[in-house]
């Protein structure tokens, strides 16, 4: 390749129903944005449109799908039957690499994609473009090891990561979480990973975090709790348990609360929400577009622990309390575990969360933050460095 040429780089993700691959893959994109680079997202968010992108990067919205369990997804709008979905959205993802010829084809979390629709696409890849790199995305934690290894044994992702990806990126600590041991890597194809460590986000400056504090009306010294759910759609229970938490206690809480439901909580769950919110004096966000500033601004954050949600946090320095899920997916109670062994985050079970605890967590971090403040700003979040590195030599062999 000639050494002005453009380098062009094709990103899926598949995005069923949250923000996290999304949010994950446009901070990628945006750090591996360069003179003569192109970058284009296939992507099944419904809300890809409401995030401003940089020059050199747009994106091609496929059909979008919701997850009803596992293994079945359904077409998010069009009435039609899933298979028809998923045919439609598999003939955009090759028909789109073949006209965009990419010299760099990165595809989040899922080795085949959702229902196998980026196969094709790596083998066409494979057979007419053997120069391209195919490399796969990782999340730092998939799932609980046998329920990972089942399914990519059912699935022959094991041979398909040989034959067909170049390099597996996986945005995490090896010393946190080791897939490798975890999932049965094998000696070969553990040769082919790069742990890249956490992606950061952006951080905001001095003046836009005043912004949001005047914006939210905190005054002088006053705390702020920030409760988010992500995408929002099995996020009700956070929701409710914290709005309980308020109304159970006997006089004013010694900090102010901002409640960001995430865009696709159900209707009905998100008015209860509101209007519990309105009754309390509790600001309420359905949709927040610029998170980093709130978490900057916050001096607790109350998430799931999506892996997404606790980049953003540890990239403002913020505490984190992570109440995680722990169905369809046992990833979210494994990260939990681990940053909070680092000091990282801490964390209450899904089957313990109550308002009384959630309360007497919230008091003792406001209290006493020392130990996670230290241990977070000694934190290095290196994803960035890592996959520009890995970029930067690509395109030398290409010269």
């Amino acid at each position: 390749m000639a050494r002005n040429s453009t380098y062009n780089i094709l990103m899926y993700s598949h995005d069923t129903y949250g923000l996290g691959h999304i949010r994950r893959t446009m901070a990628i994109a945006s750090h591996l944005l360069g003179p003569r680079i192109n970058i284009l997202i296939l992507t099944g968010s419904p809300i890809a449109g409401r995030f401003s992108f940089p020059e050199q990067i747009d994106f091609v919205r496929i059909p979008g799908m919701i997850k009803k369990t596992n293994d079945e997804y359904l077409p998010l709008s069009i009435k039609i039957n899933a298979r028809h979905a998923l045919d439609i959205r598999k003939n955009i993802i090759t028909a789109t690499a073949k006209t965009f010829q990419p010299n760099l084809f990165i595809v989040d979390k899922e080795p085949l994609g959702l229902k196998k629709e980026v196969l094709p696409t790596l083998q066409w890849l494979r057979r007419c473009r053997p120069e391209t790199r195919s490399i796969l995305g990782l999340r730092d934690i998939m799932d609980d090891a046998e329920t990972v290894k089942k399914d990519w044994r059912g699935k022959k992702v094991y041979q398909m990561l040989e034959e067909l990806y170049s390099e597996i990126w996986v945005y995490g600590k090896r010393e946190f979480y080791d897939p490798v041991a975890e999932y049965d890597i094998s000696q070969s194809l553990s040769r082919k990973m790069y742990f890249t460590g956490y992606i950061p986000r952006k951080t905001p400056g001095k003046d836009a975090v005043r912004g949001v504090k005047r914006e939210i009306g905190l005054v002088n010294s006053e705390k702020l709790v920030v409760v988010t759910t992500g995408g929002g759609g099995d996020g009700y229970r956070l929701m409710d348990i914290y709005l309980r938490m308020l109304e159970e206690l006997t006089g004013p809480p010694p900090f102010k609360s901002v409640l960001i439901t995430g865009p696709f909580m159900p209707k009905e769950k998100r008015k209860d929400v509101f209007r519990r919110s309105r009754r309390l004096g509790v600001r309420m966000y359905h949709f927040y577009r610029q998170m980093e500033k709130i978490f900057a601004a916050a001096d607790i954050v109350v998430s799931m622990g999506g892996y997404n949600t606790l980049c953003e946090i540890l990239s403002q320095g913020t505490i984190s309390l992570v109440i995680p899920r722990e169905t369809p997916r046992k990833e979210q109670l494994i990260r939990a575990r681990a940053f909070r062994r680092q000091n990282l985050v801490d964390y209450i079970p899904w089957n313990d969360f109550s308002p009384a605890l959630l309360r007497n967590k919230i008091f003792t971090l406001l209290q006493h933050p020392e130990p996670f403040r230290k241990a977070i700003a000694e934190f290095a979040l290196t994803g960035i460095e890592t996959m520009q590195m890995r970029l930067r030599e690509f395109r030398c062999k290409k010269s």
